[in-house]
């Protein structure tokens, strides 16, 4: 659902930017209390894998396919300040090395696929796995979560139309059609979110925000009997090196955009499918990098498609990985120290 240039009036550009803009602001400021040393590199890592799983468009009706948003994924694995960031750090390399959704449009799709699908599926994430105490409610929460944040932003994407778009189209129709297309498109957002949740649920749970209270207390007893209760959240936040999943998780982002991207469906989105039907594809116009080698994935370099995902993961990669770093909540002093002598490793 990247929206290409063309598609708002300047005013409705502008405010998206800034709106963008403050809310990139206040997740900056939010996610330093999610992100420390030990989560930073798996914040990276979600921004690199959502780039790669963007890539895999999959095909949800004749001659329509849809892809993955990944912020309520990305929300439930890493928190969701944290996740606007990823999902602007993968909107920011498409843009500009890729030449996938406008410049103009940035503030636009930053405000759609991060800040509104994010807000939307981690409240109802949030809703239905408040009080989870088992692996399965937190796995299904993810899917209905994912399924509901689609064509929540793209019923907002039919609102901003309606606001400020460059063609006279009815609004009832634009909502009826993108909110139509973009749930079957919710769909398999929601099976993406769910399998990859659940795997990581599997494997290192720790590594999921969103079901930090899971566990029940553990209880500890001293040598003089004495018992210590051990809370989940302190047991889920106990220092862990990211050990083995930070390169397992590197090398599975590579092979999807490496090699599986070769088999994505060619088949028009839900929003180019929408603006052919009822006629505002023509008010895209030309991307101002579109010329690049990159740009469309390689196709107008010659560059084969495999190619240009493998840097596009490294890309990412390395800029959110530097941003989430950069934003982190370093650990302090002896406490600090002390911590990473007694780390267990994976």
């Amino acid at each position: 659902m990247h929206v290409p240039d063309g598609f708002f009036n300047a005013a409705v550009s502008i405010s998206a930017g800034a709106v963008a803009a403050a809310g990139v602001g206040v997740c900056l400021r939010g996610a330093r209390k999610e992100l420390d040393d030990r989560t930073a590199p798996m914040a990276g890592l979600v921004a690199a894998f959502i780039f790669a799983v963007q890539m895999l468009n999959f095909p949800v009706a004749a001659g329509t396919s849809g892809h993955l948003l990944g912020g309520t994924l990305a929300a439930i694995l890493v928190g969701p300040y944290t996740a606007v960031l990823c999902v602007a750090v993968v909107l920011l390399v498409q843009g500009f090395f890729f030449a996938d959704g406008g410049l103009t449009a940035l503030g636009v799709n930053i405000t759609l696929m991060g800040i509104v699908a994010i807000v939307a599926g981690w409240a109802v994430f949030r809703l239905i796995a408040s009080r989870a105490r088992s692996r399965g409610v937190v796995v299904a929460a993810s899917f209905v979560a994912a399924l509901v944040s689609v064509p929540v932003a793209a019923l907002a994407f039919a609102l901003l139309f309606w606001i400020g778009g460059t063609a006279p189209i009815e609004v009832g129709t634009v909502a009826v059609a993108m909110g139509g297309v973009h749930v079957l498109i919710g769909i398999g957002e929601g099976l993406i979110t769910a399998v990859t949740v659940s795997t990581v649920l599997a494997v290192r749970p720790d590594l999921v925000y969103g079901a930090r209270g899971l566990a029940a207390p553990l209880v500890l007893k001293g040598a003089d009997g004495e018992a210590t209760a051990v809370s989940a959240p302190q047991r889920a936040t106990a220092p862990r090196r990211v050990g083995w999943f930070l390169p397992a998780g590197v090398l599975v982002a590579a092979l999807l955009a490496g090699v599986v991207s070769f088999y994505a469906s060619s088949s028009p989105d839900g929003l180019e499918r929408v603006a052919e039907d009822k006629g505002f594809i023509g008010q895209a116009s030309d991307h101002a990098l579109g010329d690049q080698p990159l740009a469309d994935y390689g196709e107008v370099g010659g560059i084969p498609v495999g190619v240009a995902g493998l840097v596009g993961v490294g890309v990412t990669l390395a800029v959110g990985g530097g941003l989430f770093f950069a934003v982190r909540r370093r650990n302090q002093g002896k406490a600090s120290d002390d911590s990473a002598k007694d780390e267990v490793t994976a």
